[in-house]
């Protein structure tokens, strides 16, 4: 065979070689690598995450429930007359919304929470500060009575918490224990009466088996507590406190380290973002002043022992001295919260009924005049 012919036979084979059918190729697969070991990798398909369902914006809120805990609705701020308010039946929209409509007209809501930190709890705040926000309910109380729980919910629920507004009491037969901490270090104002503890974080999941694993572990939790007491304006040394103390033991917080470690009082990191809005908006004599009763408030009304109302009052009392509520900022005064429950109650009054000049007499008017003042009396909380 001439060498064209084994050419072209050649390039014959080769053509039907390459008609013939391939397998389709096989689809790509998205991979993580996971370190395991020095220089050793495991792949694994990358799982792709339900997108988070933002409550501030629907109502067809996924399912939550209220595990291991209580909570209850109030509008008013006297807790030893009014109690704590309607139960909240479930974490459900209709619910939250139903629980917080009587609470629009005053703009004010007391959250009281009796129970343990977990995911129902955060659903909790979350959801109650999307219907306030909705309803322009700007003053929030978070009334709360904890042993502790799931600090990655504690995490979750604090940044929640910080970013919605909330001033925080732990009153008296209340306490705020181990994962409530971080909850505390959240508010905006910390009112504190109850007993506050710290102890020894644990993984019930752990599988450790020597000291140098669990530390292992415990150091990267540790890593995310830092970050948030420090983004939320508490010290750090917070969390070596705590690796400090055994979980089965509890170390309560004095007085004077709840407000050295940032704890009690105006959230620092808070109070920074304040005063450069209020020096904005009100003035730099209302910051002075406001600065003036708060290092007052701390000395005078922070005593040990005192409850929570006798340190309302003692506040309510110590700021007038300093020129609060302003005329020009009212609602940035400190304890304004206060003044939004007696405005409401004024606004709801219903009007003396009028009286002809033949029907009052000349001694009338001082005795009209003594009972619109002795009913403005009664409506401070």
């Amino acid at each position: 065979m001439s060498s064209i012919l084994r050419v072209l036979a050649l390039c014959a084979l080769v053509a039907g070689c390459s008609a013939q059918p391939q397998p389709p190729p096989q689809p790509e697969v998205e991979t993580i690598s996971e370190a395991n070991g020095a220089g050793e990798f495991i792949s694994a398909p990358v799982e792709t995450a339900p997108k988070p369902y933002d409550v501030r914006t629907g109502t067809d809120w996924p399912e939550a429930t209220l595990a291991d805990g209580s909570a209850a609705v109030s509008c008013e701020l006297d807790y030893a007359t009014a109690g704590d308010g309607e139960p909240l039946a479930d974490l459900s929209f209709a619910s939250v919304n139903d629980a917080l409509a009587p609470c629009q007209e005053v703009g004010l809501l007391r959250l009281r929470y009796q129970g343990k930190i977990n995911a129902g709890f955060h659903a909790l705040v979350e959801r109650v500060a999307a219907v306030a926000d909705r309803m322009a309910i700007g003053k929030r109380v978070l009334d709360i009575d904890s042993t502790g729980g799931q600090v990655e919910d504690a995490v979750k629920a604090g940044d929640a918490i910080g970013a919605s507004g909330w001033t925080i009491w732990v009153r008296e037969g209340a306490s705020c224990h181990s994962a409530c901490v971080l909850i505390l270090g959240a508010g905006d104002v910390r009112m504190i009466s109850g007993p506050v503890g710290i102890h020894r974080i644990i993984r019930m999941s752990s599988t450790a088996t020597s000291r140098g694993q669990l530390n292992e572990e415990l150091q990267a939790v540790y890593g995310r507590v830092k970050e948030y007491l420090a983004r939320n304006g508490v010290a750090v040394a917070v969390a070596d406190m705590m690796m400090a103390v055994p979980n089965r033991n509890l170390r309560l917080l004095t007085a004077e380290e709840l407000l050295e470690y940032g704890l009690d009082g105006t959230n620092p990191a808070q109070d920074d973002l304040d005063r450069l809005q209020l020096m904005r908006k009100c003035g730099e004599d209302f910051v002075r002043r406001r600065d003036a009763f708060q290092r007052n408030f701390d000395r005078q009304c922070k005593m040990p022992e005192r409850e929570l109302e006798e340190l309302n009052e003692c506040g309510l009392t110590l700021r007038e001295e300093f020129g609060f509520p302003d005329a020009t900022c009212p609602d940035d005064s400190p304890m304004s919260e206060f003044d939004v429950v007696r405005s409401a109650f004024f606004q709801r009054r219903e009007p003396a009924p009028e009286v002809s000049v033949d029907e009052r007499g000349s001694g009338e008017t001082g005795s009209l005049a003594d009972a619109t003042s002795a009913s403005g009396t009664s409506g401070s909380p």
